[in-house]
């Protein structure tokens, strides 16, 4: 099940199954539970307008605006278009059978609960998933993750035996959380307009406020706590209104707790909490772990003597209860639909009284696992023999944006896009008249239809592909770097020279490629001598977390972005670089990365000699990007690669265009018009080898 952002459009798509990962589990489906808040809120915010989308997210606004003063307004457009277009696959609770283990410590067979989503086959964290027990049914364990939800709002709260506890709002969640409350011996006040559901978590043990009577909820919490106050109200509610938390700290006793585990208004009144000294906490969904990309993608757990409750271990605490039968989820569930009909399924959401929504799924898992390609267009294979078909592997944000249209643009054929997962590979695929789309990286090797591979994975993912892909007799093009090692440069070049310099291999090294980058070359081939180079890259931060960071994956931003300008400068210098020398930013305990702000200088073999400032500390409302030359007394300025200015340079005016244009499109064309013609490859293989083997060493200098 995928949805639209752009229009709040909910669409049941065929994907190829996605590749096992290390730490993750392969799970063919039973019943997901559709959930009614969250689900329901993605919707509403797709199908409203751009301006409502805006109102809603006044930090993504301010984003837009700065990328408009340094890129442009098309640029941005574009760029803001394609996130919105961007396919969101839904759904987390999900209960189905493991056929794939790997070495996550389950076994292929095991029935677990997941916070996958509404797919036959899902790929799930093994820290996301836990053992059902077996007398709980499929229908019940669905339930789970969202149950986990509730248990960790009640964590947070620290309800102890006998307190007296409200939690406003009785849906899905609500609900669940006076079944927890009650089963840890709490007395439970509970609060909604739903008449239906008031008397559901009546059933539960709680007293309740109905609100559709117009009862009063602090009078009523007053006299149900003696009194003194609650203990603590847990907010499970989805309102724009403040009136939730300021009723909750009226309600509570002095230092109660307020928890909020829905999403409401937050104006807070200082009054409301300051004379009570009333404690209020936001809690993160499943527990400890959420977000943690250690904890989450690679499978790293925390210590239980030190976090006692993670999302994985809430998970198994609500099954558990669930298999004490100290929680129910029976009444809980509304309808169910086969995944068939799951479209329908959502417009269920929209009835006033409706709870769980489940679906059933009934497919074969061995047939599933061996769909590793799929159809997704009704064209042939051209087949011709002097035609360029690509095989495109990876359709992250780069190569969904900017990669795959010039491909397109060039008039390729555009034979098979491969992702790991599948989804992102049927949707551009799809836009972009892909004839396949794959998990599979042998389906592009082994085609015969395709003779060109497009690489744009993670980068420590390169070196191994380029090297398959090279031994396919494949030509390559591969986006920057070619590799975070020298073993893996070493590799490659062997691959290259294996196939006897048949297949065309080509970074995307696109900087020297923009027009106004052919402007500069051409000015300063009447150039004598030596000349100077300044080249700034004011780069912006990226969180000290990302993957491009982590030297083992992603190499680090100088080997990642910073290579293009040592390609760039070697290419307007127009000779070989004979030394560098390299400084970062000192270590200081509030930055944890330095290596993107440094300083590379870069002396070539005919005496000219330049300076890379490549600085992720600079402000936004200032060029991303600044190449000056100076040579014969003039200067050449090129800024964001929009505007080309002269300076004492005798022919040249002022040029500024009207879209940014890195010259990305002009780099693919020249690779495909390569193969075309049987010519030498736009960039040569040594200038590429000289410039990645130095990219790394930069890279571990700075280190």
């Amino acid at each position: 099940m995928l949805q639209n952002i752009s229009n709040g459009e909910t669409q049941l798509v065929d994907i190829p199954c996605p590749q096992p990962v290390d730490n993750q589990l392969l799970i063919a489906t039973c019943k997901t539970l559709i959930s009614l808040g969250t689900e329901k809120m993605l919707i509403d915010f797709g199908k409203s307008g751009l301006i409502a989308k805006a109102r809603s997210q006044p930090d993504k606004v301010k984003m837009v605006l700065d990328k408009v003063k340094t890129d442009g307004v098309l640029t941005t457009l574009e760029t803001v278009k394609s996130k919105l277009n961007q396919p969101l696959p839904l759904g987390y609770c999900n209960v189905g059978i493991v056929q794939h283990a790997g070495n996550t410590g389950f076994q292929v067979g095991d029935r677990v609960v997941s916070n996958g989503g509404h797919a036959e086959i899902v790929r799930v964290s093994k820290n996301l998933c836990a053992k059902v027990p077996d007398n709980v049914d499929n229908k019940s364990a669905a339930f789970t993750v969202l149950a986990a939800i509730a248990m960790q709002g009640v964590r947070i709260s620290k309800a102890e035996i006998g307190e007296v506890v409200v939690v406003t709002g009785l849906g899905l969640i609500g609900l669940i959380t006076v079944q927890l409350l009650r089963a840890s011996g709490c007395r439970v006040l509970g609060i909604d307009f739903d008449s239906n559901r008031c008397a559901l978590a009546k059933s539960f043990g709680a007293e309740v406020v109905d609100l559709s009577i117009a009862e009063t909820p602090v009078d009523i919490a007053s006299d149900f706590s003696r009194g003194r106050g609650v203990d603590a109200v847990i907010i499970t509610a989805s309102t724009s209104s403040s009136e939730p938390v300021s009723q909750a700290a009226n309600m509570c006793r002095k230092r109660g707790r307020v928890v909020l585990v829905g999403v409401v208004g937050l104006e807070l009144s200082r009054a409301d909490f300051y004379e009570k000294e009333i404690t209020f906490q936001v809690s993160c969904s499943y527990g400890p772990g959420r977000y943690d990309k250690e904890y989450e993608e690679s499978g790293i757990d925390y210590p239980v003597g030190f976090v006692r409750w993670t999302e994985q271990r809430n998970f198994e605490s609500v099954l558990d209860l669930m298999s004490a039968g100290a929680i129910n989820m029976e009444p809980l569930m509304s309808f169910e639909f086969d995944i068939g009909d799951a479209v329908e399924a959502y417009s269920k959401l929209e009835e006033t009284h409706t709870l769980g929504v489940l679906l059933d799924y009934k497919s074969d898992p061995i047939e599933l696992i061996a769909v590793k390609s799929i159809s997704i267009s009704s064209s042939l294979a051209s087949g011709t023999e002097n035609e360029v078909s690509c095989g495109f592997v990876g359709a992250g944000n780069y190569a969904s944006r900017v990669l795959i249209p010039a491909f397109r643009g060039a008039d390729v054929e555009l034979n098979t896009l491969l992702t790991s997962g599948g989804v992102s590979a049927v949707h551009h695929g799809k836009k972009n008249g892909f004839l396949q789309a794959s998990t599979e990286y042998s389906s592009i090797l082994e085609s015969d239809d395709i003779n060109t591979v497009v690489i744009a994975t993670q980068h420590h993912l390169h070196s191994e592909q380029v090297v398959q892909a090279l031994d396919a007799g494949k030509h390559v093009f591969v986006e920057k770097p070619l590799a975070l090692t020298q073993e893996g440069l070493d590799e490659i070049e062997k691959a290259y020279f294996r196939q006897g310099e048949r297949c065309k291999l080509m970074v995307g090294y696109n900087r020297r490629f923009a027009p106004h980058t052919l402007a500069v070359k051409e000015r300063l081939s009447f150039v004598k001598g030596a000349k100077t180079f300044i080249f700034t890259m004011n780069a912006g931060d990226i969180p000290f977390d990302h993957w491009v960071h982590d030297p083992s994956v992603g190499g680090g931003r100088i080997l990642g972005e910073a290579c293009h300008y040592i390609d760039l400068m070697r290419f307007l210098a127009g000779c070989e670089i004979e030394s560098f020398f390299a400084a970062s930013m000192g270590k200081s305990p509030s930055m944890k990365i330095t290596e993107d702000k440094s300083c590379i200088t870069l002396q070539f073999s005919d005496g000219s000699v330049g300076v890379i400032n490549y600085f992720a500390n600079g402000g936004k409302s200032f060029p991303k990007e600044r190449v000056e030359v100076f040579a014969n007394g003039g200067v050449l300025q090129i800024d964001n690669f929009r505007r080309l200015v002269g300076f004492d340079w005798p022919g040249i005016k002022k040029s500024k265009l009207v879209r940014q244009d890195k010259g990305q499109n002009y780099c693919v064309r020249s690779f495909v018009e390569s193969i075309r013609a049987g010519t030498g490859t736009p960039i040569s293989f040594s200038e590429i080898m000289e410039v990645s083997r130095l990219s790394i060493d930069i890279a571990s200098s700075l280190r």
